[in-house]
């Protein structure tokens, strides 16, 4: 599939007559604006004719699955987006760094406080969700600068934490008063209501120890991610919980580890986002997807999630047999420096030509910079990080050489990998 821009920067219907796509590079007609995919600019005026074209996305706080549907049923773009989760650790170590520095510094120097930006700023988002957000946006938004879109539809999801971490609230036979009266209420704390719910009682010796200490263990260890939940806690005496914990005794009581609600709150607010920054978008939701997949006959995966909500639930052909996967990175190698004492200088520009996550071709196969040798060498991965091995290669190419590798585009921030395979596969 190649897409095309008209002279005037107005995006056209994609074609797969590549013969003609080939004839005017080479006529110099038209001109190659990307590679993956691939985009051309048309260098001559022609009429503007093209079909309303729907871009569904699958909104994510991981990954976010784009689909455009056109007029006839057809599935013209295809891709999936891997979202950023290192910012967070990036942004600790880099905290950690800085106060070791600034301790080690002997001038004086006057306090500061409340001197950078976002510790004084309103309306403050946090970094993580900038990043994940603009990922959103960028993929909307480059779709729009190569497809004539028309209407955008997002799969957003608007999460109740509490109801998710205690089903039960749904049921209004059960717990009519919803929120008001949870597990707690009645009580100082979690603890009161395990030592209440227990009976004052060990629950492991039933008070055969006669020991009048009442302590609240936690039958997952929260060295082991265990809940603070009363699900997760048991009443014992302090006789039972020293034996416990040096391993004396053993008991068979069934806790839980602590649930992960950090995605879901999270999806809260990116769909609020995007729908202040594309008020004129068409929402929906999860279970209509769901439901119209179903009815479809189709596996779960995130781009054909967008499949069947740009379609609207309607039946659609896949004119390409590609998948985009574009993971997001960062947009350059800030670290100048390594070692205890900074002793080693880091090169993060170029080595031969060639940057980090540079997308290279070697012996006919893409690949993306893992690192650099000075030497020449270098370690090649695919699109997940992982380290490429060519302990098969011949003897003289089993580690790759620099001068070997042909670059097919430069760092950006974003790494794409083009993934032929078949895109639908029906529920068996």
């Amino acid at each position: 599939m190649v897409y095309i821009i008209g002279k005037n920067g107005q995006p056209l219907m994609p074609t797969t007559r590549h013969g003609k796509v080939k004839h005017l590079l080479k006529e110099g007609k038209a001109k190659v604006v990307k590679k993956c995919p691939f985009v051309i600019k048309l260098l001559y005026d022609t009429d503007y004719f093209v079909q309303n074209c729907v871009h569904g996305q699958d909104t994510g706080a991981s990954v976010h699955g784009n689909a455009v549907y056109d007029e006839n049923g057809n599935i013209l773009y295809l891709s999936k987006v891997f979202v950023r989760n290192d910012i967070t650790d990036k942004m600790l170590q880099r905290s950690k760094y800085r106060k070791n520095r600034r301790s080690r510094k002997t001038r004086y120097r006057k306090p500061r406080f409340l001197n950078r930006k976002n510790s004084i700023k309103k309306n403050r988002f946090s970094p993580t969700m900038v990043s994940k957000f603009h990922s959103h946006i960028k993929e909307i938004e480059f779709i729009k600068s190569i497809l004539p879109i028309k209407t955008t539809v997002l799969e957003t999801a608007n999460f109740d934490t509490h109801l998710l971490k205690n089903p039960s609230l749904a049921n209004p036979k059960i717990k009519p008063w919803g929120y008001q009266k949870g597990t707690n209420y009645g009580f100082e704390n979690t603890k009161k209501f395990v030592l209440h719910r227990d009976r004052y009682t060990c629950q492991c010796c039933k008070g055969k120890h006669k020991d009048s200490k009442l302590e609240v263990h936690h039958i997952v260890f929260r060295s082991m991610g265990g809940s603070d939940d009363e699900s997760n806690l048991i009443t014992l005496c302090h006789t039972c919980h020293k034996n416990l914990h040096d391993g004396k005794i053993n008991t068979k009581f069934k806790g839980k580890k602590k649930g992960n609600l950090k995605y879901a709150t999270q999806m809260n607010s990116i769909r609020k986002q995007l729908l202040k920054s594309y008020p004129e978008a068409i929402e929906t939701y999860g279970f209509v997807t769901k439901a119209n997949r179903l009815s479809l006959n189709i596996e779960k995966d995130h781009h054909i999630d967008a499949c069947v909500i740009a379609s609207g639930g309607k039946e659609f052909t896949i004119k390409t047999d590609t998948v985009f996967i574009k993971k997001d990175i960062a947009k350059g190698d800030y670290q100048k420096t390594k070692g205890i004492r900074s002793e080693q200088k880091l090169n993060t520009g170029k080595i031969q030509g060639f940057k980090k996550f540079d997308k290279v071709s070697y012996f006919g196969s893409e690949y993306f910079i893992k690192g650099r040798m000075s030497t020449g060498f270098a370690v090649l991965m695919d699109i997940e990080g992982k380290k490429i091995d060519f302990s098969y290669f011949p003897k003289g190419f089993k580690t790759p050489k620099l001068k070997n590798c042909k670059r097919i585009s430069a760092r950006t921030s974003q790494l794409i990998f083009k993934e032929r395979k078949n895109v639908i596969h029906p529920i068996t």
